[in-house]
């Protein structure tokens, strides 16, 4: 229904000079080893290390800081930034091409780019959206401002103090390789994050990128405390993006995982009243092919990660990437807007009513609030549930005295493709996590519908599933634990 393509800023005129020949720099050595690199046959057995072309561009760009640009970028890197200006120009226009703006919407498409800070490897990338035409003049990129500090202060002097009508979101993507500093509540230069900077972030990074191709990042079984099992689905087990180590039993950084960031968040608020870490939930592709949507597994098995380059058994695990079995198709972004337009879509968004999903196609409400006489089997469930409290997304204070909220819940099957049904579901969960008193963030996990015990597994040599399972789930429930003294938040 609706995609943003968010290449990388950072070698925008790189690439597109390394592609055109007579512009300075396309004779380069580094030019004409990534040439080389795109020409050549697919290797027969895997590598530990991505290419040479790609570990080139990656050191400047990425992993330096402050980062370098190449020699022929030219004085000032004129070169470079004039040809990354056309290459912006035909992203929007693309945008704006495919955007339908008629009262069909059939179609919406979003302006962005993605910040792609990976300083020591460690990465802090972030997928910078628009809300329509107007934007930069230039993407803000690495190469400018090394620091999301950066970043967010030029978003602002650039586009949200212009008074144009430009508008942006930042959205973090896999922090499950940030080695814990996406969320870090620190400043810049190290200092403990304070109220200006956490205003700042609750208000330009209100969502969050879950579960993506390169791995879930929920949460990690036995990190921080986590006893959850469901938390062990999709797990990249390197510590950064390109480290050639894949070992489930590394040391992970409990700050790479958003239950912790949202865990961090209250406690954050309990210090500074401003929550830094208050976030929607998303799910996208990043898969680098720009097939918005192309989740389905047995297509991901047909074409891997970039298409021919890593489909077949014998280059699946080759590493270009950290693709192959630990990848996935990606996820999915789910919002819910009054119809399917930049404006309206883009405000579901800041008001982080969304949801992520791990490719599949569930349909899923949430509420909370007051929620007087809401019942399961109404068929103004939603309805009334809009009309008693606030949807997924939002706050609420006790609005019930010392009573928990009533929690609202209902979930539809993903109904599958022709040939591809899918899956029933076998238990809705909430995710309550909590700070005490004391300052200590705790998490816990409760069910409430379905049934964890019907036996579902999947035959992991022909992908069969068992186990009875349900069409949709529907609870009103109340929180046994509820105590209004707490900060808490619950998805």
């Amino acid at each position: 229904d609706f995609t943003a393509v968010t290449d990388h800023a950072e070698q925008f005129g790189e690439i597109q000079i390394c592609l055109t020949p007579g512009l300075p720099g396309y004779d380069s050595a580094e030019c004409v080893s990534a040439r080389d690199q795109l020409a050549a046959p697919l290797p027969t057995t895997p590598t530990l290390l991505p290419p040479l072309p790609v570990i080139q561009f990656l050191l400047g760009y990425g992993v330096s800081n402050p980062p370098q640009r190449f020699s022929w970028c030219g004085t000032n890197n004129e070169n470079c930034l004039e040809q990354a200006s056309l290459v912006w120009q035909d992203t929007q226009a693309a945008a704006e091409q495919f955007y339908d703006r008629t009262s069909a919407c059939s179609f919406t498409t979003f302006v962005g780019y993605e910040w792609s800070g990976q300083p020591g490897g460690n990465n802090l990338h972030r997928n910078v959206i628009f809300r329509n035409e107007k934007t930069v003049d230039l993407p803000i990129s690495f190469m400018e401002q090394p620091t999301p500090q950066g970043l967010w202060t030029q978003l602002h002097a650039q586009c949200l103090d212009t008074n144009t009508g430009c508008d942006v979101l930042a959205i973090p993507h896999n922090p499950n390789v940030s080695g814990g500093l996406m969320f870090a509540p620190v400043k810049a230069d190290g200092s403990p994050i304070d109220v200006p900077e956490a205003i700042t972030r609750h208000g330009l990074e209100p969502l969050v990128e879950m579960n993506q191709h390169k791995g879930d990042s929920e949460c990690r079984p036995g990190v921080n405390g986590a006893t959850d099992e469901l938390c062990g689905f999709e797990k990249n087990n390197r510590l950064q993006l390109f480290n050639p180590v894949s070992n489930p039993n590394q040391t992970f950084p409990p700050l790479n995982y958003v239950r912790n960031a949202l865990r961090e968040g209250l406690v954050q608020e309990q210090r500074l009243g401003v929550n830094p870490f208050q976030f929607g939930l998303l799910g996208s592709t990043d898969d680098h092919k720009s097939t918005p949507g192309d989740t389905d597994e047995p297509d991901f098995g047909a074409r891997g990660h970039i298409g021919n380059r890593d489909r077949n058994p014998q280059t699946i695990l080759a590493r270009i990437t950290p693709a192959g079995i630990e990848g996935s198709p990606g996820g999915l972004a789910v919002v819910w807007a009054e119809e399917n337009s930049r404006d309206a879509l883009f405000a579901a968004m800041r008001r982080k009513e969304v949801y992520a999903t791990s490719g599949t196609r569930p349909i899923l409400r949430f509420f909370a609030g007051k929620e007087q006489g809401l019942k399961c089997g109404d068929p103004s469930f939603v309805e009334s549930a809009y009309a008693g409290g606030v949807p997924m997304g939002a706050e609420i204070g006790a609005v019930r005295g010392n009573a928990s909220p009533r929690f609202g819940l209902l979930a539809q099957r993903d109904p599958g493709s022709p040939g591809l049904p899918g899956g029933k579901l076998q238990r809705a969960q909430i995710v309550k996590g909590w700070v005490d008193a004391s300052g200590v963030s705790h998490e816990k996990v409760f069910d409430v519908a379905g049934d964890a015990s019907n036996g579902a597994t999947v035959d992991t040599a022909t992908c069969t599933p068992s186990g009875t399972g349900a069409d949709s789930l529907c609870a009103v429930w109340e929180d046994p634990e509820f105590d209004r003294s707490q900060r808490a938040f619950y998805y």
